[in-house]
């Protein structure tokens, strides 16, 4: 973990009068000045423990988002929601873009509010042009598929290991996590361990904010002590067929599902594997899907439109429900927590202008939504959260040393929930992160594709998509 962060008292003695407000961040919860909020046009309290959870998101969302904040309080969690306008004005003096200014916001609210979980609501806000409902951050780490990626981590790690805000950005260039082939890292000593939860709605619309409201808050209350939310689901196949490398020994998903299935005690699981026939065909999935499931797992392959498996020591590869799918799973309230384990399939950034790009198109990115976007705001069921890659999703068959990888880092949060007992979302993937991070301690002076490489994108890449403050499982009846 990191050392305790020491807070220093940051007085800025300038005020901008235009809004009236005072600016930049302070810590130790005292201020030179008085915020009031751009919304409301209420003092913001300066002071530890007033708010758990901060909910980003943009105006034209604000009202679709009121009941989620209403229903947050009444369930004991303290929420303030804040509009990127305020954002923006209140750290008018703070960050080079956007992104950034969000960060600092968030800083702003650890040390003054207390916040422990952030939920920005927004995806992109235009099928044809890159443009955002809510700021992202793309990661400069380039392999032979991406030549950046998106990471929310980035709004989570806001301190370095000696406490100073963490850009992301040691060389100041204004590009983030830089790391090129054949070279050592750029950007370097980001601790990648998060200091607040953070989770994203990616919703591209009003109706999508409102879809995902609803099902959080019927998910928070009537889903506890349900039986359904004691079963979990998991589906997967033979990764990496031996017929292709005689050192993928095994079938390598069945063994991370069962590694999942038996920290998570108390579960009754199902199991459809491509090595018994349970899984042949994407109606299998489908079919079980409908039932309802605490937690379902998906191991194998993946791209922002699809994800399957293969078949033992085969190269066949078996589908598994793609986007177009989701609607076919009509497990209505019965939702699960998604893990799923394949390249991009948290891609969000997904649009259809890339159909006119022959390597976009190739690629599965010419879609308007990705695999786990779809999955999260489907009205008749779907999931409540997904978690997975936003890029390539490396496993240990790409290190040298055989150790560590995505299929991992996703049993480190089933571990976290089942045996740990870490029961609110945004702390399971964060146990998770900070669990692979300290295992795999990232040499930045190794060259890129190394195995240090592949670990900082392993944790970089892995996306919460939902609401971070979800307590699994559902509240007790009030």
């Amino acid at each position: 973990m990191k050392q305790s962060i020491t807070k220093q008292l940051i007085i800025v003695g300038i005020i901008v009068m235009v809004f009236g407000l005072s600016v930049g961040p302070t810590t130790g919860g005292s201020r030179s000045g008085t915020i009031v909020s751009v919304l409301t046009g209420d003092p913001v309290p300066t002071h530890a423990d007033v708010y758990k959870l901060l909910i980003i998101a943009p105006t034209v969302f604000h009202r679709a988002l009121q009941p989620l904040v209403d229903h947050k309080n009444a369930m004991g969690l303290p929420t303030r929601l804040v509009t990127l306008d305020e954002v923006y004005q209140q750290m008018y003096w703070h960050g080079r873009d956007d992104a950034e200014k969000v960060k600092y916001f968030i800083k702003t609210a650890i040390e003054e509010w207390g916040i422990k979980y952030v939920l920005l609501v927004g995806g992109r806000s235009s099928q044809l042009r890159p443009t955002w409902y809510c700021p992202v951050r793309y990661v400069n780490m380039v392999d032979d598929w991406d030549a950046e990626y998106l990471s929310d981590l980035y709004f989570a790690d806001i301190y370095d290991a000696q406490g100073n805000f963490s850009s992301w950005d040691s060389d100041n260039d204004g590009i983030f996590g830089e790391w090129y082939p054949g070279q050592a890292a750029q950007d370097t000593n980001i601790d990648l361990i998060p200091d607040v939860a953070v989770g994203r709605l990616p919703c591209r619309s009003v109706q999508e904010v409102k879809t995902m409201v609803r099902k959080i808050i019927t998910y928070e209350t009537t889903t506890y002590d349900t039986t359904w939310f004691h079963m979990m689901l998991v589906a997967a196949g033979d990764t990496y067929p031996a017929s292709v490398n005689p050192n993928w020994t095994g079938y390598e998903g069945e063994y991370y599902g069962d590694r999942a299935i038996e920290n998570l005690s108390g579960f009754t699981p199902t199991r459809l594997y491509t090595s018994d026939g349970t899984f042949s065909t994407k109606v299998d999935i489908i079919r079980e899907f409908r039932k309802g499931f605490g937690f379902a797992y998906f191991v194998g392959h993946g791209s922002p439109k699809q994800w399957g498996n293969h078949p033992p020591n085969s190269t066949a590869f078996i589908q598994g429900p793609n986007c177009n799918d989701m609607w076919r799973f009509r497990n209505k309230d019965r939702l699960p927590v998604c893990v799923v384990s394949g390249c991009h399939n948290n891609q969000f950034d997904v649009c259809l202008r890339r159909v006119f790009n022959t390597t976009t198109r190739w690629r599965q990115e010419y879609i308007p939504e990705c695999w786990s976007e779809r999955i999260l705001r489907e009205p008749t069921g779907g999931a409540v959260a997904a978690l997975g890659c936003t890029g390539l999703g490396y496993t240990k068959e790409d290190k040298t040393t055989f150790r560590g990888g995505i299929n991992e880092l996703e049993g480190a949060f089933f571990h976290a929930y089942g045996q740990h007992n870490v029961t609110v979302l945004g702390d399971t993937w964060a146990a998770a992160i900070t669990s692979y991070a300290q295992t795999y301690p990232v040499n930045w002076s190794m060259q890129a594709w190394g195995d240090s490489w592949i670990d900082a994108k392993v944790v970089q890449s892995w996306e919460l998509l939902g609401d971070p403050s979800l307590h699994i499982g559902g509240y007790p009846p009030q």
